[in-house]
């Protein structure tokens, strides 16, 4: 089944061209070029991946879609963004995007990170379809968790950060190396992802996020899970 991708931006040179490498890599693309029409689209088709430009024009700009697009649910976010921007950036992962990609870019990258993430969230996965540690429960097969018993709504991005976590307990990974577990690849000047995806997950597991108990900070290092 053809995987459709919804792209939101107003650029008609970046539509034309991210379309172009979209369709011939065998996705279908429907597009908007302002918020409004973009949060109607989405809830419309129901895209596969959202891929969002924080810059639009209008009432509502990309930080106000994306607040609206993680009320609806979980459907993975990638947002498209210019060098500039970095406090916007951070807001809108803080807001639940699931990744970043920075203007200009290759529109090969942009494929190939379309179809990392679908691949992560779709294909069966050949380790153990359940990870446990610390009282936090990770169901691939579902994609859900629970911490104490207590369900936890993720993001695409906080789930697969998680799960590398819960299944290696105790070991510290650099962001680099947390890169690598969630997206298959270390882009260069994406750990700061990683940081601002460690902040989500804190506010939504632990009981008090200044004073970590499952996600450990390892300074001039990275992070650990805790063992017990």
């Amino acid at each position: 089944m053809t995987k459709k991708i919804l792209l939101i931006e107003d650029e008609a040179k970046i539509v034309r061209t991210v379309r172009l490498y979209l369709e011939q890599a065998g996705f279908s693309v429907v597009w908007a070029t302002d918020g409004v029409q973009g949060v109607a689209a989405f809830r419309q088709e129901k895209p596969a991946l959202v891929l969002l430009d924080l810059n639009l024009p209008g009432d509502m700009d990309g930080l106000d879609v994306c607040r609206t697009l993680r009320h609806d649910g979980n459907v993975p976010l990638i947002m498209l963004t210019a060098r500039s921007e970095e406090t916007d950036r951070l807001i809108g992962l803080e807001l639940g995007a699931d990744d970043y990609i920075t203007k200009p870019f290759s529109p090969r990258e942009v494929v190939a990170r379309v179809r990392a993430v679908l691949r992560r969230v779709e294909q069966p996965d050949a380790a153990p379809s359940t990870a446990e540690a610390a009282g936090v429960q990770v169901d691939l097969n579902r994609r859900s968790v629970t911490v104490a018993g207590a369900p936890v709504e993720l993001t695409t991005g906080e789930f697969d950060l998680l799960l590398a976590f819960v299944r290696y307990p105790g070991r510290v990974f650099t962001r680099a190396q947390l890169l690598e577990q969630t997206q298959g690849t270390a882009y260069e000047g994406y750990e700061r992802t990683i940081d601002q995806h460690i902040k989500n997950l804190r506010h939504k597991l632990e009981p008090d996020p200044h004073q970590p108990r499952y996600i450990l900070t390892v300074y001039g290092v990275g992070y650990k899970f805790a063992e017990t």
